[in-house]
């Protein structure tokens, strides 16, 4: 594929995720109902998972689904689910109020964008060409090797925060 067809597909690729990126922040960041709002995120991670796909990094977009929109998003959804109280909704949780807060949070957005925005567009660097890709299989020989016991650990802690959220929704709701 030439360098010609490749910018013309990749740019409305980049808008559309763009969009998926925005839409699932907004959605996460405005919706009054916690688990709504784990969609957002999951929309939002997809999302990026997309823009790594436009940088030529498969692997990470793999792994950007695979433990952000798996795993985590899966650990965030049992925290939401044993946490809720008798009435269905999360303790002390209001409805947010819009107003004022709605502009001000607008603002608080926008300024930082365009203020980036506008140091790219002025300071952006000429692209410059990629070095060769590492394969898969020397990243996983290094991943596996020396940080072999780095990466079970973490399997323990994430099991251990895992289990005792599920023992503490027991113990709560047996308390009830």
């Amino acid at each position: 594929m030439d360098a010609d067809l490749q910018q013309m597909l990749a740019l409305p690729a980049y808008g559309l995720y763009l969009l998926i990126i925005l839409a699932g922040g907004i959605m996460a960041v405005g919706s009054a109902s916690l688990v709504r709002a784990l969609l957002g995120l999951i929309l939002t991670l997809f999302g990026v998972a997309g823009m790594y796909l436009l940088m030529a990094a498969p692997f990470l977009a793999f792994m950007q689904i695979l433990i952000y929109v798996g795993a985590v998003s899966v650990l965030i959804f049992f925290a939401i689910m044993l946490t809720k109280g008798p009435d269905g909704e999360a303790g002390g949780e209001e409805p947010p109020k819009v107003g004022g807060r709605l502009v001000l949070a607008g603002l608080t957005g926008l300024v930082p964008a365009a203020i980036l925005a506008g140091a790219v567009a002025r300071f952006a660097p000429q692209a410059v060409p990629l070095k060769p890709e590492t394969s898969l299989f020397k990243l996983g020989e290094f991943l596996a090797g020396p940080y072999v016991l780095a990466f079970e650990l973490i399997s323990v802690v994430l099991f251990a925060a895992m289990a005792g959220a599920v023992l503490l929704g027991f113990e709560r709701r047996k308390g009830k």
